[in-house]
């Protein structure tokens, strides 16, 4: 039997996706899923279906940048279900350019999303997991954690930055929170979609010709849950099997 069933996991990002795909997985398993995000209408439809099916879910909409909004979405699970056993700190953005562009405020806007959203996420968690004695965070990262390529400088040093974050969170916490990295390869999203710098798109179109479904990312963050509670999987790395990157 799965370790899932009547977790409650709050997901950022969930209106599409790694969230999406998450989010439906893990309702699937019997888990109670709390989903935040930008666009409500997504997450209404994606709530209305899960429901349909069985499953719990309930959303709140969430501009992870906003660090009240994010209490406010963990706070709001831990009042309905009355704890949370799992955050995953999903919410990104990847606006690619070459730094001699000087896309400042797509600058901002990744170090705002991608690394402030998480640790807002932490904030908010944290302590509720403190106080009942158990959790896990689940961070998305990136293979961009791992290595940098041109056009992509800011975007991993974001990524590297919630990979540290992760480390010193698990050294930190020990005993009964668990703390989770998962890194995607080249994964289907909307990320791309977030490219406004032209060079930048055709090279991402190209480095995306192989990729992997956003549920294959749903399925390690699965693996990581259902572990046992004196198992932390700490990092797992997810890549297409045809694909180098």
């Amino acid at each position: 039997m799965s370790n899932i069933k009547g977790k409650v996991v709050a997901i950022t990002g969930a209106s599409s996706g790694i969230g999406e795909a998450a989010a439906s997985l893990l309702a699937h398993h019997g888990a109670h899923v709390v989903l935040g995000a930008r666009r409500t209408e997504r997450l209404e439809a994606l709530t209305t279906e899960i429901r349909s099916k069985g499953g719990s879910a309930d959303y709140q909409q969430l501009d992870v940048t906003k660090r009240d909004q994010m209490e406010g979405f963990i706070g709001y699970a831990e009042k309905q279900f009355g704890r949370v056993d799992v955050i995953v700190n999903n919410a990104g953005v990847m606006p690619l350019s070459k730094l001699e562009a000087l896309k400042v405020e797509e600058w901002d806007r990744m170090i705002d999303v991608n690394i402030r959203g998480v640790l807002y996420g932490i904030a908010a968690g944290l302590p509720i997991m403190r106080k009942q004695g158990f959790g896990q965070f689940i961070n998305i990262a990136s293979i961009g954690a791992y290595s940098v390529t041109p056009t992509a400088s800011v975007y991993c040093a974001t990524k590297y930055a919630v990979r540290a974050i992760s480390e010193g969170l698990r050294l930190e916490v020990g005993g009964d929170i668990r703390v989770t990295l998962v890194s995607p390869g080249v994964t289907e999203s909307e990320l791309a979609d977030s490219i406004s710098d032209e060079e930048a798109r055709q090279g991402m179109q190209e480095y995306r010709r192989i990729s992997i479904s956003s549920d294959a990312i749903a399925r390690s963050i699965l693996y990581a849950m259902e572990q046992p509670a004196d198992v932390d999987v700490n990092e797992i790395i997810v890549r297409p099997t045809a694909s180098p990157n």
